[in-house]
């Protein structure tokens, strides 16, 4: 029989992130909503409590070494089969403070994207490095999109250091973060197979912030322009592997999806959760019950439209721990990454914005955050590869496709 309930070290976890949403994220949500682009001091508590935690080894939430299995999970996977890393609790973590706040969550210290990107792809040596810095990913340039094959940036080895040039746009957490793990093509004739990714230092010498985005949501993270202008680093930031395997092609940097996608895919479930809960509590304060003996063709049609929503939401969930736990346990989960993160950013913006439009004046004023929600889950569908790129991989997964052959 498949269980489903988490494990004891989970559920504490996972609580204990809940307990900061509800605690911290929530009573600052609005205002940092409203004050776009200023940077939220209660965090730099949080970052002091997750150093001591990783310090302590309590739990692996610090930094890159959080997508890492421990020994002891490693000694377990062994004798049971099983294991609940590294990526398991990073998921359940940004599932339950997006629950309070997805643009404070994105904002943590030590949390960025580009952590995740560091744990998919670098060796025991950089794991040391770079394991607790803060980093932001910089993949989108302002030629593309989701096509992360067309990255331009270049990287070219002059002695000891990589000298990179070229444009990121839309780097989450890009100005605040400690470090960046910059996407760029070591070799432009060698195409896709030489995209590298390169970890550089927010001080190093020619990277620069050209300006922060205003946006629709998540105003509490801030979102940069960088410029890599003859931008020096050591030889040997470059993640992983610096030679060139065209066999093998996209697949090395392309491997950080596999962490990165499921954690957006829990971001987005988090925020769905969160707009059914008011929802509920809104219905039922206008007398409206919601039923799971009665048909829903039975029942009031906001109340069908809410069980709905939930089932949607339960899909997202179940998709979004499957893809995280197989990449603990070392299992390829390309396909169900992406399918994890297009069913759980559909979801995302259908049950926010169903939420504004159900709860009435509530919904849409700022009395109440489910507006505010409905803003933020947008990009949840977007980053990270949209919707359609997602649907796109998935089809040439089940397909047999390759991306020449389907596009």
């Amino acid at each position: 029989m498949i269980n489903l309930e988490l494990p004891k070290k989970l559920r504490t976890s996972a609580n204990q992130a809940h307990q900061v949403a509800q605690e911290i994220f929530r009573p600052i949500s609005r205002k940092y909503d409203l004050a776009e682009h200023a940077y939220p001091v209660e965090l730099d508590t949080m970052a002091a409590m997750i150093d001591g935690l990783s310090d302590s080894g309590t739990q692996q939430i610090g930094g890159a070494s959080g997508g890492r299995s421990s020994d002891s999970d490693s000694h377990a996977t062994e004798l049971l089969g099983n294991s609940n890393g590294g990526n398991m609790s990073a998921l359940m973590n940004a599932l339950e403070t997006s629950w309070g706040d997805v643009g404070l969550m994105l904002s943590i210290p030590y949390q960025g994207l580009g952590n995740a990107a560091i744990a998919a792809v670098s060796t025991d040596e950089q794991i040391e490095r770079f394991g607790k810095v803060w980093a932001s990913m910089a993949i989108t340039e302002p030629s593309f999109g989701s096509d992360s094959a067309a990255v331009s940036t270049t990287a070219v080895l002059d002695g000891d250091e990589w000298v990179l040039n070229g444009e990121k746009i839309f780097v989450t957490a890009g100005q605040r973060s400690t470090h960046v793990v910059v996407w760029a093509t070591v070799d432009k004739n060698l195409g896709r197979a030489a995209i590298k990714s390169f970890v550089v230092p927010r001080d190093a010498p020619g990277l620069s912030v050209a300006r922060l985005e205003h946006k629709l949501g998540i105003k509490a993270s801030d979102t940069a322009v960088l410029l890599l202008q003859d931008c020096r680093i050591p030889k040997d930031n470059i993640l992983g592997s610096p030679e060139v395997n065209v066999e093998k092609g996209f697949a090395g940097v392309m491997q950080t999806f596999d962490n990165t996608r499921p954690m957006v895919a829990a971001m987005a479930v988090g925020v769905a959760r969160a707009a059914l809960e008011e929802l509920r509590a809104i219905l039922t304060a206008a007398g409206i019950e919601v039923s799971y003996d009665t048909p829903a063709n039975n029942q009031h049609a906001a109340a069908a439209e809410f069980l709905r929503m939930e089932a949607d939401y339960e899909a997202a969930y179940l998709l979004a721990l499957r893809a995280a736990w197989m990449a603990d346990n070392k299992k390829p989960n390309s396909l169900e990454a992406s399918m994890a993160k297009a069913k759980a950013g559909r979801t995302g913006t259908d049950v926010t914005l169903k939420a504004v439009e159900l709860a009435g004046p509530e919904g849409y004023s700022q009395r109440e955050l489910l507006e505010k929600w409905g803003r933020d889950s947008k990009i949840l569908d977007i980053f990270e590869g949209t919707q359609q790129i997602q649907q796109l991989i998935v089809a040439r997964r089940i397909l047999g496709k390759t991306s020449a052959e389907l596009k």
